[in-house]
């Protein structure tokens, strides 16, 4: 009941903001229409000539405002031709108006000040319609009414102007809510890219080192039951420490370190079987530097393990002031083709390590085998910084 309840209040919520989030619309500038009411008496009351031709002007004076304010609230519409040629028949109508009759007929250049701020909204094309109209306007009220007008020449400047500003700072406020928004969005979706890689980095190659020692505890349980107990114990001991990993993923702040990786390869090639050779030159690495080549060496490992059936593998790790160049070899089988080809992990890696800085490369070693190069300035950046899709 709780959970329902909830559910009617969060759909609430939603359709609230949804609501508000579509910002003003044409009904918004309709009742300004009522300024036209003067002008309705005018004509009722018998003191306007021609009534016949007064009253078609004022009904096409209306349906050309409204057509047009309703336009101006949606981007293509407003964009579009028609409503310019709408706007401008209702220019030109309303100096016509404005000019056959005067007095209460002069409100409508307030009313085409509206619909000119709500189409034009912004930039220079704005004071290069509204400063003509404004003084073309103030001629015409000018000469029907005398300075007893000024108020309708003033109103029209501020309806231009108003309605312009008004609407172009909603929009903005719009658009820069759906960019914050579209910005968590990708925020969220990096994170759990980085937490999938980093997921799938941990788990692939602690599950295939203890498949691997699994597979050597049934090979030795029958002939020398304590190397296996010792095999055992190794496995739990891995599995204790992808549990402190995966927390430590989860909460984003693991830190690799190499030598931690490096031995962990050590280890999980020599019980697949594997000869493993590890040679090391250069300075010390920064913090990051050695995070990231953690993971290659970690994944490279991985890949041997699994797919390379070879007998020998090499890390080799060369630094210098610059750059440092890592380098896992083996002399397995090679590629293989099809989704388990090995290094297949090794593309979300790929693009980390160039978001770092640098390059990596993967493929046949030149004597036959598999090789993975990575290449990295001395001091990188943060690897989980402008996160990749793996």
């Amino acid at each position: 009941m709780t959970n329902g309840w909830r559910g009617r209040i969060g759909g609430a919520r939603e359709r609230a903001r949804g609501r508000s989030d579509r910002g003003p619309t044409g009904l918004s500038l309709l009742p300004w229409l009522l300024m036209g009411l003067g002008a309705l008496s005018h004509l009722v009351g018998g003191e306007a000539p021609n009534p016949w031709i007064g009253g078609l002007g004022l009904l096409a004076f209306n349906s050309l405002y409204i057509a047009v304010v309703f336009r101006a609230f949606h981007p293509c519409a407003r964009e579009a031709p028609l409503t310019w040629v709408l706007l401008g028949a209702l220019g030109a109508l309303t100096f016509a108006l404005a000019i056959g009759y005067g007095r209460e007929w002069l409100l409508f250049f307030p009313l085409l000040g509206l619909a000119v701020g709500a189409v034009v909204r912004r930039g220079r094309l704005l004071m290069r319609i509204a400063v003509p109209l404004v003084v073309a306007a103030g001629l015409v009220t000018f000469w029907r009414d005398g300075w007893d007008s000024f108020g309708i020449v003033y109103g029209t400047f501020i309806s231009v102007m108003v309605t312009a500003t008004i609407l172009a700072l909603d929009e903005t406020v719009r658009q820069l809510r759906a960019t914050r928004e579209e910005l968590a969005r990708t925020a969220v979706e990096k994170e759990r890219l980085r937490f999938s890689r980093d997921l799938h980095d941990l788990l692939g190659h602690t599950l295939s080192v203890i498949v691997v020692k699994s597979e050597v505890v049934r090979r030795l349980a029958p002939r020398d039951l304590d190397a296996a107990l010792d095999q055992v114990r190794d496995i739990e001991s891995v599995g204790r420490q992808a549990l402190t990993e995966i927390r430590e993923a989860v909460t984003g702040y693991r830190e690799g370190s190499l030598a931690t990786e490096l031995d962990r390869a050590r280890d999980a090639l020599t019980s697949a079987g594997i000869e493993p050779v590890v040679r090391r030159s250069g300075p010390l690495l920064a913090p990051q530097t050695e995070a990231l080549l953690g993971w290659v060496v970690r994944e490279s490992a991985t890949n041997a393990v699994r797919h390379s059936g070879a007998s020998r593998c090499v890390i080799a790790l060369d630094g210098g002031p610059d750059r440092v160049r890592l380098t896992v070899t083996d002399d397995g089988r090679g590629p293989a083709a099809g989704p388990g080809e090995p290094g297949s992990g090794l593309r979300g890696l790929r693009e980390r390590v160039a978001a770092a800085g640098g390059t990596l490369d993967s493929g046949p070693a030149p004597r036959g085998g598999f090789q993975v190069t990575a290449e990295l300035p001395a001091e990188t950046s943060d690897p989980h910084q402008g996160e990749p899709t793996p």
